[in-house]
């Protein structure tokens, strides 16, 4: 198996790496299972171009390197790297949308 170190998406697609949920709280009280399947969002790491459109305009995609977003509960590829974490390639399309701390 080739181990990649980086991967760069091609078109509108987002690269993005969940995050990881809580398994024990600071005070050592652990976590059930069932808080896993609650979390679904995740930082994107790198955006491919976009798109062309049918008039030849390039279509960017809307998130940028950094964001925080809102991602289906289906769908997206995993893909692992040479850091043995797991990622998700996403269509920008597919992205429920970004999530922003309310207090900035």
């Amino acid at each position: 198996m080739i181990a990649f170190h980086k991967i760069r998406p091609l078109m509108n697609r987002v690269l993005v790496k969940k995050v990881e949920p809580l398994t024990k709280t600071k005070g050592g009280i652990l976590l059930p299972e069932s808080n896993k399947d609650q979390l679904n969002f995740g930082t994107v790491i790198s955006v491919g171009p976009g798109r062309h459109q049918e008039n030849g305009q390039l279509r960017p995609v809307f998130v940028k390197e950094g964001d925080t977003v809102l991602l289906p509960e289906y769908g997206g590829s995993k893909v692992t790297l040479a850091d043995n974490q797991d990622y998700y390639i996403y269509r920008d399309d597919d992205i429920v949308g970004t999530l922003h701390d309310p207090t900035k």
